[in-house]
């Protein structure tokens, strides 16, 4: 730890509201219906990654803070296609998840605007695995 980041931990506001109850993760659904090669997925998947966490620490950032002391599980799943997703992201909303679409800017292998990536949570693995149980591993 430097010493910026011990001088912050430090003298930075305790963080308020509900911690989450057992181990959490984030999990991340990429749009297998677009044939993205594996580097446009790993960065997709690193933009969705990097704006859920971004999303948590101002909503939820006490699950957040146990993501990030926890390692900071994440798991990739394939999802058929973008309605897929939505569908996915519709039943996250509704169980209290947080979600983040990835919409790609078009510049390289898929058309702008297509959605390539869900990102959930971070959250309770319980929560979530029952809405992604059923998904297979990217």
């Amino acid at each position: 730890m430097g010493f910026r980041s011990f001088l912050h931990r430090i003298t930075a506001p305790p963080l308020d509201g509900v911690r989450l109850q057992g181990p959490c993760k984030m999990v991340c659904i990429v749009n297998h219906g677009l044939k993205m090669g594996k580097g446009k997925i790993a960065a997709q998947v690193g933009h969705g990654a990097v704006m859920a966490a971004m999303k948590a620490g101002g909503e939820k950032p006490m699950y957040l803070e146990q993501w990030l002391a926890s390692g900071q599980k994440k798991v990739c799943l394939k999802g058929e296609d973008a309605e897929h997703l939505l569908s996915i992201e519709k039943q996250a909303k509704a169980a209290g998840i947080s979600s983040t679409v990835v919409h790609d800017a078009g510049h390289t292998q898929i058309p702008n605007g297509s959605l390539t990536v869900l990102a959930l949570g971070p959250d309770s693995e319980t929560l979530l695995e029952q809405i992604t149980g059923d998904l297979k591993l990217l």
